[in-house]
């Protein structure tokens, strides 16, 4: 079989962008992965990320097995509940065995919550000779040979066949290569912090909180996460209750030395500006906890007081925008994946997992560019193409159904008819929670909103159109 040389250049090292970088390497195609973070510890914003077993597919297809393993061990605890609550923390619903897998971690098919600065670093494993620190990016041009030229702030540049932008949201590469394309206000603000497990703050929180996922929802248009990360690791080492092959992993694993992680538990609240005491955006993190403060001053006093206990320097606020989704452009082999091409809100929580089943299904289709029998039957633009065109369908919908979830338009926000609102949502929730068939029908239809048949599907797919060329 002949092979068409390939050399795959990555703007960002982002999840989306290493997971990319992995499958490449692991395929044998030269690939340079180029951050603007200065070292492999900066970049942190926020700490958790769900991963869903269409995010994990979509890891296994692109890591080593060794690296996959390392992955599913450095996760926390995975969430057994997935609870809505009132500002009281009276429950609404509460659905049991969210994960997929109960109490386990099931290695594809179970949800999965990680640490974002821990993913990071398992990402970065082994890509150490792959990703090139303190690039920042300025722009691209192209060869007379179609060669993608780019240049950087500090006056370097480098040379690629194809070029991917995979910078995050606010991507200097997606300015230049899709200038039409537009990113637009929800009108939602967040704030979020996190405080260390200890007697105290474990009472504040029922069972099924600390062992799930809880939303909160109440007036104004208000809501709030509370989850718990627990990890088989901590500051002075791995667990003594961790499992043999799993504190092995750990143990060896090179980012032990640029993560110790502590047991946690994370809030988070949003609202629409207009409703919001003050702009939490344009504050210090004192003066955002006092935001939040105001914002729950009516809510259970132990929601208050897990915000009286958190650190002010791990508070983070975020102004929620969203990208307007594209129609295809015309194909180059200068191309874009995960919040740089789809931002989504956080509402419907697949953001990372979009941008990794971006990257599964890219490698995949450079992957059969550069293993032809004779090249032209897949050119490299077509086979971008395909992938721009399936990427731009399946996140257009992910993209529209998290505005929904977060949008200061919505009727939640309005004073009259959101307490209405409000009122008759609580009401349809403690039914399902009431009625077993009811509960189950909804936890069946949350586990098809992460989409695993359909990653499955469109990366066999791939595969399979590669063996027939083969053969």
């Amino acid at each position: 079989m002949e092979k068409k040389s390939l050399h795959v250049m990555i703007i960002g090292a982002g999840t989306g962008g290493l997971c990319l970088a992995h499958g490449l390497k692991r395929a044998g195609i030269s690939v340079t992965v180029y951050e603007r973070d200065r070292t492999r510890k900066d970049g942190l914003q926020g700490y958790r990320v769900g991963i869903s077993p269409a995010g994990s597919y979509a890891l296994k297809e692109c890591l080593s097995p060794e690296l996959y393993d390392l992955f599913v061990a450095t996760c926390a605890r995975p969430p057994r509940y997935f609870n809505m609550l009132t500002e009281q923390m009276s429950e609404l619903l509460s659905m049991d065995r969210f994960s997929g897998g109960g109490d386990t971690d099931d290695s594809v098919d179970s949800e999965k919550s990680v640490s974002r600065m821990t993913l990071r670093q398992v990402l970065l494993t082994g890509l150490e000779d792959v990703v090139v620190f303190d690039k920042k990016f300025s722009h691209y041009e192209h060869y007379s040979d179609g060669r993608v030229i780019v240049s950087f702030e500090d006056g370097t540049q480098a040379i690629a066949d194809v070029l991917v932008g995979a910078d995050g949201a606010g991507s200097k590469l997606r300015k230049q290569r899709l200038p039409h394309a537009q990113m637009e206000e929800t009108g939602i603000l967040s704030i979020g912090g996190k405080l260390p497990i200890t007697p105290e703050s474990r009472a504040l929180i029922s069972d099924k909180v600390f062992n799930g996922v809880s939303l909160v929802m109440a007036p104004k248009g208000y809501g709030a996460i509370i989850h718990v990360m627990e990890f088989k690791w901590d500051r002075v080492g791995v667990k003594s209750s961790v499992g043999g092959s799993d504190a092995e992993l750990i143990s060896q694993w090179p980012g032990m030395l640029y993560d110790n992680t502590q047991d946690y538990i994370m809030w988070g609240v949003w609202g629409a500006r207009k409703n919001l005491p003050a702009d939490p955006t344009t504050l210090s993190a004192e003066q955002q906890l006092d935001v939040a403060r105001k914002m729950v001053k009516d809510w259970h006093p132990n929601m208050r007081r897990l915000i009286d206990l958190t650190d002010p320097s791990t508070v983070f606020s975020v102004n929620i925008r969203t990208s307007v989704p594209l129609e295809p452009w015309e194909t180059s082999n200068v191309t874009l994946l995960g919040d740089a091409v789809h931002t989504m809100t956080p509402g419907r929580g697949v953001g990372a997992n979009t941008a990794l089943r971006d990257a599964a299904l890219l490698c995949k289709k450079l992957i059969e560019v550069r293993d032809q029998l004779k090249p032209e039957l897949k050119p490299l633009i077509q086979a971008l193409h395909e992938y721009e065109v399936e990427m731009l369908t399946y996140s257009k919908d992910a993209v529209l159904d998290s505005r929904k979830q977060m949008d200061a338009r919505s009727v939640s926000h309005k004073p009259v008819l959101g307490r209405i609102q409000l009122a008759m949502a609580r009401a349809g929730m403690r039914l399902v929670n009431a009625v077993p068939l009811f509960k189950r029908k909804m936890l069946e239809q949350q586990m098809r909103l992460r989409k695993v048949d359909q990653v499955k599907a469109s990366l066999n797919t791939s595969n399979a159109a590669q063996r027939k060329i083969a053969a």
